[in-house]
């Protein structure tokens, strides 16, 4: 009975030991892939260092943006292309809040502060502060692969801009019976009036 007993406490040492060894290299693959997060943010959106891409993002990754921007295939250079742009017209004051990672995945939730420096900047990005949650999914190389791009963007100019879109749209909506019924009015003047 002991010789089993100590079978079995032996058997399960080395699957507890064997587990905890399998873990340590996710785990170590994890802290590495939320450092890369945290450099590229570094580099592209919170200082502007953005020939630093090369550093992040493969050749070619998948973007799944808000709106129409689903499963697009992209060349690393639009995540350059994309920083300058708002570097060109201000400055950018953000803030990692914090970061969740799992397997292949990094998930951060993040600030970002814009003020505009130009007319364009002012006109088509406008100042304030987005919070903004990325998903990135990274390869063994290191390298990001996809992302997954979730902005609050109701906190933005943009929506003051879209909202005035809509209404616009629907008074010309409005416009086309009111029009109409005008007409109709003047035909039944003419006509009760003969």
């Amino acid at each position: 009975m002991n010789k089993v007993f100590l079978l079995i406490a032996t058997l399960g040492i080395c699957l507890d030991s064997f587990s905890q060894n399998d873990s340590l290299p996710s785990k170590s693959r994890q802290e590495r892939n939320k450092e890369i997060a945290r450099n590229f943010y570094q580099d592209l959106w919170f200082t502007n260092n953005t020939d630093r891409y090369v550093d992040y993002v493969a050749e070619e990754y998948v973007v799944h943006d808000i709106g129409d921007r689903k499963g697009v295939t992209e060349p690393a250079i639009e995540q350059k292309l994309t920083a300058d742009l708002f570097w060109d017209n201000g400055s950018w004051d953000s803030k990692i809040n914090y970061q969740i990672a799992e397997g292949d995945l990094v998930a951060t939730r993040w600030e970002a502060t814009f003020t505009p420096s130009t007319m364009m900047g002012k006109l088509m990005i406008g100042s304030g502060t987005i919070p903004i949650i990325n998903v990135f999914r990274i390869n063994d190389e290191g390298k990001i692969v996809e992302i997954w791009n979730h902005r609050h963007d109701i906190d933005t100019p943009q929506t003051l801009r879209f909202s005035l879109q809509g209404l616009l749209i629907g008074l010309v909506i409005a416009l086309i019976p009111t029009v109409i019924a005008i007409r109709l009015k003047r035909k039944l003047k003419a006509i009760s009036n003969h």
